[in-house]
């Protein structure tokens, strides 16, 4: 670190919200719509909504060389290009990936830090699967002894699940499965011919609880009205920002919605780097950061901080929060922080060509495809021997069609009809696996590498496990299984390397928990010995489950912001 000159900014807010993504923008209009007056700091540049999408309008042709780079173009992303194979750092896309040179982190075992550095964050890139957790995942560490248990059960965040549906909008189908619990969804977005097929084969030839339905996306559909945003037009091409504001973004969304009110001041450019802790009150006083451009650093006052700076992000940042009384980290009297660092697992299941079916095709690009809940470790009959806990799958079927152009060796009206044809159909499904809470698998601050702004980097020292192994190899044959039942062709299994990071769902670090001596946070989402600061991004989370989790860090935001604010109008009375 560079010598602390720190210029106190002479204006104290309510409340400082640090990070502007799925859990910063919830952050940011839950306390605005509660009337304190907050301050939202994010540590990338403006990204105003629709003005600053660049490529949202583009074709393919549009771009130099088709959208080809040469490998010294690439140079500066080859951590966020090891993802999928590179295939989301395209020209269309690259923009809102970091530049690992100037973002690094240090790799003791294989993971990949995927980062959006902008206002809105990874919101504006996210996948926009939405799932509820049910009480099964809140009561699982404490029922296989992994972890420790979770302060809250589903009956104390379900309303807030309401919330969040309702306001984003959330398309999918009600199940009444206990292990995925119904939500406030609108009209599904509808499965294909070959989908639908795979749904009925699945029912009619497994016993075992499975169902495959429409993906729960947070696109909207049906006629519920959202203000400044329209349906989902079935572009396909979220990623790159959508214009309409069909699929949920902090940019789209939570941030107008805060705006409006009158009472955010959003700061971009503001590296975030320590909350100040005050030995006098036993409180956070504030925020210190680093202006990304000028490198000056503030110090901003609030009576309230939320930390939404991403997973790795807060606990990085409460790691540096270090005094006299906290050492080691801002509230890590249990030593936990920085540890039980998981994600989920993938790049396992199974593909195959589907027969028949020549005469149907589809409308539109469906940004969206099937979603099979968990079925293993549900009950006794679905009791597995060799793992615990369990998984899900994404997938979808398509028609396949232009990469046939590449070999063809004549030009003219017979190639031009044969191109015009449509495919045969293929099918693909990948599962997602719940990893558990291992105390080993850690973050840490390495002060000897540090950022352009003299900060230290992470040390990543994270793997997946034995449970996690077994339960990889049921995954693969499980899909190969389900494709065969169906009776399609050519069905691959594939079983890849689980490398942490690469689902984009890091979580803990910072875990919730009933004791202060074995975790960081209590059921409100507060550091246990400093009630005023509030993490309540993926660091928060004391488990895994199998589904996406970004619903449920936006309803652990919501909830904990009406708490703060309730917390906060009530000392103003005393």
């Amino acid at each position: 670190m560079t010598e602390d000159i720190t210029k106190e900014y002479p204006t104290a807010y309510d409340a400082i919200v640090i990070g502007t993504g799925i859990s910063g923008g919830w952050a940011a209009k839950e306390l605005c719509e509660n009337g304190l007056k907050t301050l939202v700091l994010d540590r990338g540049r403006m990204v105003k909504h629709i003005e600053d999408y660049p490529t949202m309008h583009m074709d393919p042709w549009d771009f130099k060389h088709r959208g080809k780079e040469s490998e010294k173009e690439k140079e500066n992303q080859k951590v966020q290009s090891r993802l999928w194979n590179g295939s989301l750092i395209k020209p269309e896309t690259k923009h809102w990936f970091v530049d690992d040179t100037k973002h690094p982190y240090n790799e003791v075992k294989e993971y990949l830090w995927i980062r959006g550095y902008h206002v809105g964050g990874r919101s504006i890139m996210w996948g926009k699967h939405s799932y509820r957790w049910s009480d099964m995942d809140f009561k699982a560490n404490k029922k296989d002894g992994y972890g420790v248990d979770w302060p809250i059960r589903y009956k104390d965040i379900a309303p807030w699940y309401d919330k969040v549906e309702e306001f984003i909008g959330v398309s999918g189908q009600n199940l009444g499965l206990p292990q995925l619990p119904d939500g406030k969804l609108s009209d599904p977005m509808e499965l294909n011919c070959v989908e639908k097929d795979l749904q009925k084969n699945i029912e009619d030839q497994f016993d075992d609880g499975r169902v495959l339905t429409p993906g729960r996306v947070a696109h909207l559909t049906g006629n519920a009205t959202h203000e400044g945003r329209s349906n989902c037009q079935y572009r396909n091409r979220c990623i790159r920002g959508c214009p309409f504001g069909g699929y949920f973004s902090s940019n789209s969304s939570t941030l107008p919605a805060a705006e409006r009110t009158g009472n955010m001041h959003l700061r971009p450019n503001s590296i975030a780097y320590e909350i100040v802790y005050d030995e006098t009150t036993g409180l956070a006083s504030g925020v210190k950061i680093i202006d990304a451009e000028t490198k000056e650093k503030l110090f901003f006052k609030a009576s309230i901080i939320f930390s939404c700076a991403s997973a790795l992000g807060s606990t990085s940042i409460l790691l540096q929060s270090k005094s006299k009384r906290f050492p080691n980290g801002l509230g890590n009297d249990s030593g936990e922080l920085g540890h039980n660092l998981m994600d989920h697992h993938y790049a396992v299941g199974a593909s195959a060509e589907i027969e028949g079916f020549n005469d149907q095709y589809y409308k539109g690009r469906k940004p969206n495809g099937f979603y099979i809940p968990r079925f293993r470790n549900i009950d006794e009959k679905t009791k597995q021997k060799e793992f615990i806990r369990g998984y899900g799958y994404q997938g979808g079927a398509s028609r396949t069609g232009w990469q046939r152009a590449v070999s063809e060796l004549s030009f003219g009206k017979e190639l031009k009809d044969e191109l015009l044809k449509p495919g045969p159909w293929r099918i693909g499904m990948s599962g997602f696996g719940e990893c558990l809470p291992y105390h080993e698998n850690k973050v840490s601050l390495n002060y000897d590498i540090l950022d352009e702004w003299g900060l230290p980097t992470l040390d990543m020292d994270a793997e997946v496990k034995e449970n996690e192994l077994k339960m990889r190899e049921d995954m693969r044959d499980q899909a190969v299984a389900m494709l065969k039942a169906a009776g399609y062709k050519n069905v691959q299994g594939f079983l890849g390397k689980a490398v942490p990071g690469a689902c984009i769902h890091e979580m803990g670090t910072a875990r919730m928990g009933h004791d202060p001596k074995t975790s960081v946070l209590n059921k409100y989402n507060q550091i246990h010995t400093v009630p005023n600061v509030y993490v309540t991004d993926g660091a928060c989370m004391t488990s895994s489950a199998c589904q996406n989790p970004s619903l449920t860090y936006m309803a652990l935001t919501a909830r904990a912001a009406n708490h703060a604010a309730a917390e906060f109008k009530k000392n103003k009375k005393s």
